[in-house]
């Protein structure tokens, strides 16, 4: 594997837009693959460099997905780091053989949810990224790894949980061989409180290794979590274009952080973005175009950029 630190450097942010996985999940209409070309290249040109674009799962029951190998493609062409969510043996080969350069597996925090989402127990779920780990060893030594805990802060099926036990999956996936781990708020239950601690000892686990955060802004505390994330020692955020997203298998999950408004709230904190916030509004416009009647969301684009030039992210070259 090439080393973690030169994908994501730990003395800067990055930022992963997962609008092409996390932000098709639950819509009604979907971008056709020239018009996902489209949006990738014009993120790109903005200066965004890491991006989830979608799925090994069945086009029969996820036909959003259905050119993720195209959509891989595009991105490896545009010199993109680009990752895709595997969720169970199938997808695990199909993500090790293609040329995706990261690929994701999910591990609930509560055993109702592992269920409801994947059909496996939470152990099982584990042990799916040691295989993942070891395909991607044999045959594929340059890919990343990486292992997700849905519903980190709160499941809405089964209620609280408890950071221990999340902190107890994280290190169990480390030690199956993941590269990175990340949080998910997957049902927005978190204030900045509660992200702050999380992100605070994930910083003590992961030491030198960064860990991502992953947030959802379904009870409006996204950006303010972000913010908490950032103050407790997290250096990767995902967030979606619009705020688009949600997971079919969580009741009451909703959009993601809005990827625009992270990039100001970043710039704003002191942490260099080099994406330029007006190459945004161009990939925002192809992908509200491609799908008509889906909610985009963002206070930025709302209200627009402050005119005070302090926060400003430099355009990337």
């Amino acid at each position: 594997m090439k080393r973690l630190s030169q994908i994501y450097p730990s003395d800067r942010i990055s930022l992963r837009e997962v609008g092409l996985r996390d932000g098709l999940q639950l819509v009604r209409t979907w971008p056709d693959t020239e018009a996902k070309r489209a949006w990738l290249a014009a993120e790109a040109r903005a200066g965004v460099r890491h991006f989830e674009v979608g799925s090994f799962l069945p086009a029969a029951r996820f036909p959003q997905f259905g050119d993720i190998l195209e959509v891989i493609e595009t991105a490896g062409t545009l010199g993109l780091h680009s990752a895709a969510l595997a969720l169970n043996e199938r997808g695990v080969e199909e993500g090790v053989a293609s040329g995706v350069s990261e690929v994701v597996c999910v591990v609930s925090a509560t055993e109702e949810h592992s269920q409801a989402n994947m059909r496996r127990s939470r152990a099982n779920a584990v042990s799916l990224v040691g295989q993942l780990a070891a395909r991607r060893d044999a045959i594929a030594p340059d890919k990343v790894v990486n292992a997700g805990i849905a519903m980190a802060f709160g499941c809405s099926i089964s209620g609280a949980v408890a950071p221990a036990e999340v902190l107890r999956l994280a290190e169990a996936c480390l030690d199956e061989g993941a590269d990175i781990v990340g949080l998910a708020d997957t049902v927005g239950y978190a204030g900045p409180r509660a992200v702050g601690a999380l992100c605070a000892a994930m910083a003590r686990l992961c030491g030198d290794r960064p860990f991502i955060i992953h947030l959802h802004d379904t009870r409006g505390m996204g950006v303010a979590n972000a913010a908490a994330a950032l103050d407790n020692g997290a250096r990767v955020i995902d967030a979606s274009l619009g705020g688009l997203g949600g997971c079919p298998f969580a009741p009451g999950a909703t959009g993601n952080v809005v990827f625009e408004d992270i990039v100001f709230l970043a710039e704003s904190m002191g942490f260099p973005t080099c994406i330029d916030l007006e190459g945004l509004k161009k990939a925002r416009a192809i992908a509200e175009e491609s799908m008509p009647g889906e909610a985009f969301h963002g206070a930025l684009n709302r209200a627009g950029p402050p005119q005070n030039a302090a926060w400003r992210a430099k355009p990337a070259a």
